[in-house]
């Protein structure tokens, strides 16, 4: 329709005004195509960085070796805003050689362990997990019994931040979890 504009001799006020409209479908789409370019790369820039800073958790697959890290670590590191890195990880997911996680999950706050290094609040709920998996279910743990036992595991956490780390599993409290 352009070509067929550009070569007639006759150009009436309809054929003007139909390649005007043209005009701007065509930008409007070349627009459309910047702006998914821009979140494509925007996304691999992001996830490139994520899996440098969890490099290790990439390697072996052990939610244990996942670093505390916040967004704005990653914002920092790709010279973005904190927001632009919050809409990238939110309600996204990657798929990695041990399955399909949420880009929100590599992202955890940090607790200092007693020999004074930074952990992952992942690490000391993956722990709790298995604590609670290994407990006798004829007489389960309390949560007071369980922050003793990552406090002696070199994990000073209080009763409560053990009982809120509970529920964050989906795990009930001791008399719900009593097996007969």
């Amino acid at each position: 329709m352009l070509k067929g504009y550009k070569e007639s001799k006759d150009k009436s006020k309809a054929q003007k005004d139909a390649v005007q409209f043209i005009k701007q479908k065509l930008d409007a789409a070349k627009w459309f195509i910047e702006a998914i370019k821009q979140r494509q790369q925007t996304l691999f820039v992001t996830m490139s960085s994520i899996m440098h800073y969890q490099k290790e958790y990439f390697l072996s697959g052990d939610e244990r070796k996942l670093r505390p890290m916040i967004l704005k670590d990653i914002a920092d590191e790709i010279e973005m805003d904190v927001s632009t890195v919050s809409r990238v990880a939110n309600s996204k997911y990657v798929d990695t050689p041990y399955g399909t996680k949420l880009i929100k999950e590599f992202f955890s706050e940090s607790m200092t362990n007693d020999q004074g290094e930074e952990v992952s609040t992942r690490e000391i709920k993956k722990i709790l997990e298995t604590v609670i998996e290994e407990e006798s279910k004829k007489k389960p743990l309390t949560d007071e019994a369980l922050a003793k036992i990552l406090k002696e595991k070199g994990y000073p956490i209080a009763r409560r931040t053990v009982a809120k780390y509970r529920e964050q599993l989906d795990i009930p409290v001791a008399r719900l979890r009593k097996e007969l």
